[in-house]
Order: structure tokens, then sequence, then C-alpha cells
């Protein structure tokens, strides 16, 4: 297995060690191979496309390529056609935000959503609070889990639509959240709603085994390229029961401006809005076969060879007083968790090392990894321990206009307002670790640096 990824390295990510990067960022965007963008390049030159809304011979072109492409989604995922469609959207926030705005929300119903979630989905809850709905969040454990999802499982009216979230890999923690989740939440008459946008680079989701309501994903966090294609995959007895506040181009069968009526699609074209990105959505469909050949499940044991790897360097680090010299948040082993890897650096006295130095020299050293809240909320609030009462007084000080991350880091004395994250994927070796390794090396026995002004000054946002 290993000389197998060796060998794709090579071959397809060559530009990582000619130009001399560490890469380990994987859960904020995979990476494209080289033949993913020579065979789509190949494909353009010898073909015309056109605007699919239409029935002549480019635009029937393009639309025989969007709807292959909803088809090798589909399989890909093991999705029956009968029972889910796809609508092509932006990105995973593009389909969260669909689900949003169209969600039979009203008074008695309920929002309910783990903690750990990303701010697209946290987001959702605006729809949800404005028309009346119940907002409510299941904590986090020490391990950033839930201990019981069952005891939050109380919907106030049952009868009615309510919505469950939850991600089926946590983008902070790298925590796999338990995929029978789906079934006991539709059991208590909750839809499902699964943010799968971290989990499905690396693992597999078998759409006959677990079924929920509503799936989200970017593939540009799969295979890198395109960006700006996504997909939310719906069950189709749900698209019904959605309504959109609007209609656009694409949306709607027949429209009449003399008088207020139109028919929508009653596929999931009445969700894409719009030209939909039919170059890119084609580039997709090859990203997908891409991923195939190489098998998720062969990608999944090569990420977490090297996450054990990476566990026991972290866990394994110390100051010659014998001090740790990383705090990892989350799980320490691997069960039910994914190649995401939370932390922080301590000094030798147990103090937080401020996360914008370590992220300063590892960008000198050529490696990208993550720092801040990694738009989750939640997690970050569960893992660094804030008190609500606390943080709420520290936020109510400011402003949009006025805060700062030096502010509120200043506000929340000694807790951590940021961590650093290391995220493996498809092309990264062993190599990779041991240069993140030497860079944390260099705060072995060294008192806590503070940020420099430029330092502050570039990471003014909690993110």
């Amino acid at each position: 297995m290993n000389d197998t990824f060796a060998e794709l390295r090579r071959r397809e990510f060559s530009r990582l060690d000619g130009l001399g990067h560490v890469y380990l960022d994987y859960t904020g965007a995979g990476l494209y191979a080289e033949s993913q963008v020579r065979d789509h390049a190949e494909y353009l030159c010898h073909t015309v496309l056109g605007n699919p809304h239409s029935r002549n011979p480019t635009s029937q072109a393009a639309t025989q390529k969007v709807e292959e492409a909803r088809l090798k989604v589909l399989e890909y995922f093991h999705a029956d056609p009968a029972h889910y469609d796809v609508v092509f959207t932006l990105n995973a926030s593009g389909a969260l935000k669909l689900v949003a705005e169209a969600y039979p929300w009203e008074p008695g119903v309920q929002f309910l959503l783990t903690a750990d979630n990303h701010n697209s989905v946290n987001g959702m809850r605006e729809y949800a609070s404005c028309r009346g709905a119940e907002v409510r969040y299941v904590p986090l454990n020490h391990e950033l889990r839930v201990s019981d999802l069952r005891e939050h499982l109380t919907c106030p009216d049952c009868t009615r639509p309510n919505l469950f979230a939850f991600p089926a890999q946590s983008n902070f923690s790298g925590v796999k959240h338990p995929l029978e989740w789906i079934d006991v939440a539709r059991e208590h008459g909750y839809h499902v709603l699964l943010d799968a946008a971290a989990f499905v680079p690396t693992s597999p989701l078998d759409l006959r085994r677990h079924t929920p309501d509503f799936v989200c994903l970017s593939f540009y966090k799969m295979f890198g390229f395109p960006t700006g294609v996504g997909a939310l995959l719906a069950r189709r007895n749900l698209l019904g029961e959605l309504h959109r506040p609007w209609f656009s181009g694409g949306t709607v069968r027949f429209v009449s401006a003399q008088n207020p009526v139109f028919l929508p699609h009653v596929t999931g074209r009445a969700f894409e809005d719009g030209t939909p990105n039919y170059i890119g959505i084609a580039a997709a469909a090859s990203g997908l076969e891409f991923l195939r050949r190489i098998g998720v499940e062969n990608i999944n044991a090569h990420v977490m060879g090297l996450t054990a790897e990476l566990m026991d360097r972290l866990e394994g680090a110390s100051h010659g007083n014998g001090a740790p010299l990383v705090r990892v948040y989350g799980p320490r082993d691997l069960e039910r968790r994914g190649g995401t890897v939370a932390f922080n650096l301590l000094d030798p006295a147990g103090e937080l090392v401020d996360f914008r130095v370590v992220e300063q020299r590892c960008n000198e050293a050529g490696i990208s990894i993550r720092t801040g809240f990694f738009c989750n909320p939640g997690a970050a609030e569960f893992a660094f321990d804030y008190h609500d009462d606390e943080a709420f007084r520290c936020i109510q000080t400011m402003t949009a206009d006025s805060f700062t991350l030096q502010q509120f880091s200043d506000c929340m004395g000694d807790q951590a307002v940021g961590a650093i994250r290391a995220s493996l994927g498809i092309a990264s070796n062993r190599a990779d670790l041991v240069k993140l390794m030497e860079v944390l090396d260099t705060f072995r026995d060294a008192p806590a640096a503070e940020p420099s002004a430029a330092q502050i000054a570039a990471v003014a946002t909690i993110d």
C-alpha cells in the first residue's frame, strides 16, 4: 500500500516535492491529480459545449454531460435513483442554504443540531429562528463526541417536520459521528441532514445502508478540481416538502409576467438556479472516476496509517522537564476518527503557545496547515472548555466593526482562542510528518513567544 501511494504521489502530485510543499490542509481542500487536469483540458479542446437550457447541438452536448454526472454521483454513493435526486450547487454551503431557505420552519418545529458543526450548518438556524422554529444544540463531551443522542431527540411535536443535522466527520477534531444516528433520529420523528463534506474524501458513504434525507458535499474537498461545484443529494419525497421563496432561470417550466403564476420543475432541477456550471460538472464526474479507480477504502487505510503515526509523534513530544509539548483536542485513539488532528503547543510551564506563532514558522518552512476555529465554533468552544457566561461577556464588549481576535483573546485570559489543524489526504506521506515535527520541535524547551504585530494583524477574526 505504501508503494502504491508513493508511486501515486510521484505520478499525480509531483508538484508537491518539485515546489517543496508540505500540504497538511486536506480538510480545507483536496488536491487535484495532474491527470484530472490533462484529461479535462483534452476533452474541452475536442468538444463544443453550450448553455444547456436549449435544444441546439452544443446545448444538448452540455445537457448530456450534466445528466451523466448526475448519474455518476448517484452511482458513486450507491444512491437509488428512484429514491434520491442530485442537485448541483456551488459547494456544500450552497447545498445547505437550499435546505435552510426552503424547509417548512414554523412554530412548533424544531431544528436540532450537534454543537460540532460547520458554520454553514450553524447558519441554518437563522432561517429556522426567523420563522418561529425552536433551535437546540446537542452538547459534546471531553472527547468532542456526543455521549447519548437519544436523550436529546425530544421534538415538541413529532407529527410536524423536524430537522436534525450533524457532520459525518468533524472538520475540527476528525471525530466520526455514528451514521447509525440517521435511523435513530428518523425513528424519533426527525428528518436528517448529513454534512458529508469532511467525510467522503477518505471514507465510503453507502446510501443503501444509511439513508439520510439530505446530504451535502463539495467536490473540491474530495479531489481538488473543479472548485465551485458541490451537490445536495436529497430524497425525492422530501424535495416536495421544500418550498423555495423564489424561482429563477432553470428552476421553472413556465412563468407568466401578466399573471402571478409559475410552474416549477418537479425534480432537483427546481433547485439549480440559473445556468449550471456545466464545464465544472463534467470535470467532477471524472474526479469521481479517479477516486473509484484508487478505491476510497484504500485511501482511508493510507490516511489512517499516517494519522496513527502523527498521533504517536504528537503524544510523544515533550520538553526536557518531561512536560508535554502538545495538547491534542478530541479522541487520542483511532476509533471512529478520521485524518484530521487539532492541537495546540505548550511551553515547559504548561502555558499555551500562541497558534499564530506556530503558523508563521510553518509558513516559513513551506508547510500548509490551518489555524483558528476552522469554521466550527461549537467544537472549539467545547475543546477549549469555554464557559457560556464568560464567552458571552467578552463578545458583548465588542461590535462587528470593532471585533478583533486579539481583543477577544485578552478578554478570555489564558484560554485558547484558536488551534492548529493538520489534516492528511491522498498524497500525504511520512516525510510530511517528519517536516511538521521538525518545526514543532523548535518550540521544545522554549518559553511561549508572543505574536508579532504583523501576525496579530494577519489573523484578525475567528475562523
